[in-house]
């Protein structure tokens, strides 16, 4: 049974997604939903007298994101996973930009209203641009901008980067299926190891994907409704080369894909040899 569009299925019967395989590779796990970020903020307007208090939150938050993301390169600068410290660098100079750290301030200043707002405005200013942008990779930066502006925004909600992890079921039988990942999410997932995930969004040149490709994690982007569709711990396949996923398997259908990540572990090992 076919789930490309939004309405969900029945439970317990198998269907299947498709997107874009980004990192080769077959995994077999249960699901693991992660909320991640968001960009729907409200709009309210502030009185003149405390656009420098709203501009100073701004700079609180930006502030804050800044220290989150250089404590997550240095954590891992000199680890196995030193090649993702380069990602959150570039996040880095995005968030130094002017475009960031300058722009919402003078939105806050010029429109009277709240620091999520004009972030928000100048976000979509921003991603505006990448439209007429040829160059896939050079359009796939947009996925970055909207990254970083999504953690000021819950810097400036007073949250946190929560990862729940469930306790009862091993971290490698793991698949995450999300919205999106950052390269910042995938280095936080590093203390739990998992088999692979799968996102609503990104493409074959996003950060996140040339990460999954790197550490040799089955992936696949851009499924649209995985998030919406698939359930917390339903057992999954996720065909990283055919860019599919099996939304509760069959027996047959298990076996088959249980039998040919079993050939693929046989041929990685007398490679390896």
């Amino acid at each position: 049974m076919a789930a490309d569009g939004a309405a969900p299925p029945a439970r317990n019967v198998c269907f299947t997604m498709h997107g874009i395989g980004v990192s080769g590779r077959i995994a077999i796990g249960h699901a693991h939903l992660f909320l991640g970020m968001s960009t729907e903020v409200d709009h309210y307007q502030i009185p003149s007298h405390e656009v420098s208090r709203e501009q100073r939150r701004f700079d609180r938050a930006v502030k804050e994101v800044r220290e989150e993301l250089k404590g997550l390169a240095e954590s891992v600068r000199h680890s196995a996973a030193s090649e993702l410290a380069p990602f959150v660098n570039v996040h880095l100079m995005l968030l130094e930009d002017a475009a960031f750290s300058e722009a919402p301030r003078e939105i806050i200043a010029e429109k009277k209203c709240n620091a999520e707002w004009a972030l928000r405005t100048q976000l979509d200013e921003l991603t505006a641009q990448f439209g007429d942008i040829q160059d896939e990779y050079l359009r796939e930066r947009e996925t970055d901008v909207r990254q970083v502006a999504e953690r000021i925004l819950t810097a400036l909600a007073g949250s946190k980067r929560l990862l729940a992890m469930r306790p009862t079921r091993e971290d490698a039988d793991m698949i995450l299926v999300a919205r999106d990942l950052s390269p910042a999410d995938v280095i936080l997932f590093r203390e739990h190891p998992f088999a692979a995930f799968v996102t609503d969004m990104g493409g074959a040149t996003s950060h996140t994907a040339i990460i999954a490709r790197s550490l040799a994690i089955p992936a696949i982007v851009a499924l649209h409704h995985a998030r919406t569709l698939i359930r917390e711990d339903e057992l999954i396949i996720v065909d990283g080369t055919q860019g599919v996923v099996i939304v509760n398997p069959d027996r047959a259908v298990l076996a088959e894909y249980r039998l040919r990540q079993n050939q693929a572990r046989l041929e990685r090992e007398k490679l390896s040899a």
